[in-house]
């Protein structure tokens, strides 16, 4: 039976009315680190999730609990005990009055372990809790994989690939594919992302700017398989969507996902956006591509300016894209790829793009042309309407002049020059991405979950994800509302 629906307003007055009833005694007392727990949840409207899944629940049969109340238990789970398992989460609700009491339950009326999961694959859209199936072919042994030197990532196993994957976007565009994860980002944009930028938490919206790293996410300590009985050529796989990656922070192979997450750079909070999970040995360039064809199709707050992004993306293939979507590409120079730009004059170039004179000085950046899409140079010993160099190059009134434009290498001739003050004033911001990737990982103990499919991980993962955007509502409205005075116990 579909559950009954109870507004926002409806969850705060249930709260009041049940902690004035338990905890203003003398047997149940609240203390002080109760209360920015209660507070997180009191601020926090949940009701768009009823409205989201209610046609997913039969219309005979026992009434459902709330789904609002579902979700808000299971955040609570991560606000207070992130390591705990769900089964012994269960256990707590019905033992500690308090945690029902916020949660939306009546006191020792706290659904079971069961309950919980049917709501899981509630926000779940598909009827398998992977992506891919169980059953594969038997892979063939491989030599051992040689390990990189300490700190540094595992290269590309295919080089040549994101050029195909961008080549193919090109020929024949991309289209919106329903994804298993639909249903808990759409929760996910209404409820938390759509909240944080009323707040202005995520920055200038109109001049959104993204950073976008990846991250291990270690699952097991082997990958687990079986062989079948009636096929020798296949096996059983346990989880068939991790397999093995290099671990460059800890210096080891390790066996999981790869998570890729685009975060609000400009967020004074560092709020997480967009995430996926992709199979450990997937690199960032290409867990990149595949997570923005996603991210296009999906966001639709505002449109992005500015992606920052480390090394490992710097590739011509990424500019490209970033370029189709109107996106400015901050990215860092990957030393091991050569800069072979040959102009049709006697300017020659330095490592970063910028126009060498003939007295081997960098020449001065004079703004950007948009009409023409260029960007302007002039003589480096420029001062005003004089020079003063010894062998001038030129007998205009202000020195030597020279243009770049972008679509000769949009690698290398940036809008922003690379190294100028303002390029690493922006760029300085893409570290909000491993801040967030630590938030996640050490803060909310992402790998703590000890789950099986991709299904939970991903339901683990965006929960957390609302949690930091909680917590971020709890900082800016601090001070704001003093609920203990309120509820007066």
């Amino acid at each position: 039976m579909k559950p009954d629906f109870k507004s926002h307003i409806d969850y705060q007055n249930f709260v009041i009315e049940n902690l004035r009833k338990f905890y203003s005694g003398e047997l149940l007392v609240l203390v002080n680190s109760d209360w920015p727990t209660i507070q997180k949840l009191w601020i926090t409207d949940l009701s768009d999730v009823h409205y989201l899944l209610i046609d997913s629940y039969a219309d005979k049969g026992p009434a459902g609990y709330p789904p609002a109340s579902m979700l808000r238990a299971y955040l609570l789970n991560l606000l207070v005990a992130p390591t705990m398992s769900l089964t012994k989460w269960v256990d707590q609700l019905r033992r500690v009055p308090l945690y029902a009491i916020i949660s939306g339950f009546e006191p020792h009326k706290t659904p079971a372990i069961g309950t919980f999961y049917d709501f899981f694959n509630r926000l779940w859209l598909s009827d398998q809790d992977n992506f891919h199936g169980h059953v594969k072919p038997k892979k063939r042994k491989k030599s051992k994989k040689k390990k990189p030197k300490k700190g540094k990532k595992m290269s590309i196993k295919k080089p040549g690939v994101l050029q195909r994957l961008i080549n193919r976007y090109f020929k024949y565009g991309s289209s919106f594919k329903p994804k298993a994860t639909d249903r808990l980002f759409e929760l996910f944009q209404n409820s938390f992302l759509s909240i944080s930028a009323a707040y202005d938490l995520l920055g200038d919206l109109t001049q959104f700017s993204i950073s976008g790293d990846g991250t291990p996410v270690k699952t097991a300590a082997l990958l687990r398989n079986k062989k079948l009985k009636d096929n020798d050529q296949f096996a059983h796989h346990f989880q068939p969507d991790t397999d093995s990656g290099w671990d460059s922070s800890r210096s080891k192979f390790y066996n999981g996902y790869h998570l890729y997450m685009l975060t609000a750079c400009d967020s004074p909070n560092d709020l997480p956006i967009y995430p996926t999970l992709n199979k450990a040995s997937r690199h960032d360039s290409v867990s990149l591509l595949l997570n923005l064809n996603e991210f296009h199709h999906r966001f639709d707050i505002c449109s992005v300016d500015k992606i920052l992004l480390d090394a490992a993306h710097d590739a011509k293939a990424i500019y490209e894209l970033l370029n189709k979507h109107n996106t400015d590409a901050f990215i860092d120079l990957n030393k091991r790829t050569k800069f072979n730009f040959e102009g049709k004059s006697d300017i020659t170039f330095s490592e970063l793009g910028i126009p060498i004179c003939s007295q081997n000085l960098e020449m001065k950046s004079n703004g950007f042309d948009y009409t023409q899409d260029r960007k302007k140079w002039r003589c480096p010993k420029a001062k005003g309407t004089t020079i003063d160099c010894p062998n001038p190059c030129s007998d205009a009134k202000y020195g030597r002049n020279f243009q770049t434009y972008p679509k000769d290498d949009l690698r290398i001739f940036t809008k922003i020059p690379r190294g100028s003050e303002k390029w690493k004033l922006v760029y300085n911001k893409r570290t909000s991405s491993e801040r967030t990737n630590k938030r996640e990982k050490v803060d909310y103990q992402l790998e703590a979950g000890r789950h099986k499919s991709t299904k939970m991980w991903y339901i683990r993962l965006y929960a957390i994800m609302m949690c930091q955007h909680i917590d971020a509502w709890f900082s800016h409205l601090e001070g704001a509302l003093d609920l203990q005075e309120l509820i007066a116990i």
